[in-house]
């Protein structure tokens, strides 16, 4: 299989720019697999497709202002540096994408603020710059106060203090993320409560969403693909609720990833593509992936190519919204 076999036709028109008002209130097309059909519903319905014995899995994952904009200390001219996984204890030591990258080199200093600064210790080898911050406070504190929203590159806008709550689920927990589990932004505590009282459990897992979301696929066979490591765990309360489910909705891509690795805690860098043996999930909610991607060759693997591409091609026609603040797809 080639990635370019997983494209479709989008229309700039239907990413979406800015998230609904109200949470719940996207729209929500339900694919069934068995029959082969699909049905426009709203993601207000969702307790209605749920039942007891069922496990609602979200991945708790917290984003944080991971997007930074400094100067090259002797230079002029504004640097983006965009960090995508934390690599030491102390939480000072980054991995980083940063812009322009190509004039940046190991060993140069780039300021922040009058008392933060980071040195470029290395290159990787997607691009990507190992950093060490040097700041008189712990370095969430510091992202806190200097750093941005990470939203996607196709949100083509500045963002905006509305976005800090926002671009985060309202179960957020576990910091770590510089991307949100988007499938996740739909729900409120009304809703999550919904499904509780239709007779299903809610179990929490984390996995911390890297560079890989937002990097493009560096391979034209599928099997070449490699996909970056990201770190999950599956706390035990949330592993007894997820083994006793007679069936697992898994919401979002990263918890699908999660449930379907091997251990209860690590890093992971499995690649769902068609042709893999789901074990653990049995439903997911997910939000419309970008062309070409591993999400969208994840749900495909879940749905089937033709069906799910089929599924897309419906959405553009509806109308639907796509992407981090788009609608979502409801796979039964």
């Amino acid at each position: 299989m080639l990635v370019a076999d997983f494209d479709y036709r989008l229309p700039e028109e239907l990413i979406a720019q800015q998230p609904l008002p109200d949470r719940a209130a996207s729209r929500m097309l339900v694919l069934y697999r068995d029959e082969q059909r699909w049905e426009d519903r709203q993601f207000r319905e969702l307790p209605s497709f749920v039942r007891p014995g069922d496990c609602l899995v979200l991945n708790n994952s917290k984003v944080f202002p991971s997007r930074l904009y400094g100067r090259r200390e002797g230079w002029d001219g504004r640097v983006e540096v965009f960090l995508t996984k934390r690599i030491s204890a102390d939480g000072f030591t980054w991995e980083a994408l940063v812009r322009p990258g190509r004039k940046i080199r190991t060993g140069e200093r780039i300021r922040f603020s009058d008392t933060v600064t980071a040195e470029i210790l290395g290159r990787g080898e997607f691009g990507e710059r190992t950093i060490r911050f040097h700041a008189d406070h712990d370095i969430y504190e510091v992202l806190d106060k200097i750093g941005h929203t990470p939203l996607p590159p196709y949100i083509r806008r500045p963002d905006t203090p509305q976005d800090r709550g926002r671009y985060q689920t309202v179960y957020a927990a576990s910091t770590g993320s510089v991307a949100a589990p988007t499938a996740g932004l739909h729900f409120t505590p009304e809703i999550l409560d919904a499904c509780r009282m239709a007779g299903a459990a809610v179990a929490q897992v984390t996995l911390h969403v890297g560079l890989g979301t937002f990097q493009p696929l560096h391979a034209e066979a599928i099997e070449q693909v490699r996909l970056h490591s990201e770190h999950y765990e599956i706390p035990e309360d949330s592993a007894a609720k997820i083994e006793s489910a007679a069936r697992r909705i898994a919401v979002g891509t990263t918890t699908v990833r999660t449930l379907e690795s091997e251990a209860k805690s690590g890093e992971t860098k499995l690649f769902i593509y068609p042709g893999f043996h789901f074990r653990m999930v049995n439903a997911m909610l997910t939000n419309f992936h970008f062309p070409q991607s591993s999400l969208l060759m994840l749900v495909c693997a879940f749905a089937g190519r033709d069906f799910t591409l089929a599924a897309y091609e419906h959405a553009v026609r509806q109308g639907y919204r796509f992407f981090s603040y788009g609608d979502c797809m409801l796979i039964v």
